[in-house]
């Protein structure tokens, strides 16, 4: 696919294909195309080319059937009515409706069906989007940035409605800026940058593509300056009272450090999808700024 505004090129060639019962994240910076590519998918947004297929047909035939619902960053919902009001309003613009009851369990909104839409917290509103997008009984739901200024519970919560959406074999497709997120509940990762696919794979594989190790010791009163020097070591993070060393070869790294006496509470780590995620659009974005772009 490929949109472009002006001489932006918002999505720049992406190929994917997502399989029946996956779980997927769009991993990217910002800019990256997430939204525009979800909002071309959802048939919301004309693509300049290339094709566009959900369940064999046309966008705009499977959210009309009800295969898909959607969950987006945009978007109100309608106040003083309640949330059974709101799920049976929308449950009646499709044929074959998910069963009300089944949707207020799913969304974990089962106690709270009869309260005002307008009298939630920011965890719970977010939870009756969800519940709006499940109305069509969809196969597949896409969500745009759903956890995004939740607090930890809140997104916890919402994260366990999800994944009982999931397991019943459901197709999930999800856009976030948490990698723990990402890592956690996507079975697969497909990391996006400047409107092409970076990378496509579970959170281990990318994580084992990038290579490397992190090394991380109690600093105490060491300095930080002369640790880059080390055999080895090719990022230095200092994050607290701890020194954390990013390794080609961490016995090297931890042999060097026990030699000259900085051993001090070590702990070896493979490297986080943080870290792979930083080392697959660094080069990217060197290349955007010597562009001028």
């Amino acid at each position: 696919m490929t949109k472009t505004y002006g001489n932006v090129h918002a999505v720049n060639g992406l190929d994917l294909e997502i399989g029946r019962g996956e779980t997927v994240a769009l991993l990217g910076p910002n800019g990256a195309g997430k939204s525009t590519t979800i909002n071309m998918m959802l048939g919301l947004l004309p693509h300049d080319g290339g094709e566009i297929r959900l369940f064999g047909n046309e966008p705009g035939r499977a959210v009309r059937e009800g295969k898909i619902g959607a969950m987006l960053q945009e978007g109100g919902l309608i106040p003083r009515v309640t949330i059974q009001e709101l799920i049976n309003f929308v449950r009646g613009t499709y044929e074959a409706p998910l069963p009300l009851g089944e949707i207020l369990e799913t969304a974990q909104l089962t106690k709270l069906a009869t309260r005002r839409v307008d009298k939630l917290s920011g965890g719970q509103a977010q939870r009756v989007r969800f519940a709006l997008a499940l109305a069509g009984n969809p196969d597949l739901i896409v969500l745009d940035e759903p956890t995004a200024a939740l607090d930890i519970q809140s997104r916890r919560d919402l994260w366990t409605t999800m994944a009982a959406y999931a397991a019943r074999g459901n197709t999930l497709l999800f856009s976030t800026h948490y990698m723990e997120e990402a890592d956690e509940y996507a079975k697969r990762i497909v990391v996006i940058a400047q409107g092409k696919v970076l990378a496509d794979g579970t959170g281990a594989e990318l994580k084992r593509s990038m290579g490397g190790k992190i090394v991380s010791i109690d600093l105490g009163d060491t300095s930080a300056d002369g640790f880059a020097t080390l055999p080895g070591v090719t990022e230095v993070e200092v994050r607290g009272a701890r020194i954390h060393l990013t390794t080609s070869d961490a016995d090297l790294t931890v042999t060097t450090l026990a030699r000259t006496g900085h051993l001090r509470n070590v702990e070896v780590s493979g490297g986080g999808l943080e870290e792979a995620f930083l080392a697959l659009t660094s080069g990217l974005n060197a290349d955007h700024q010597r562009s001028g772009s």
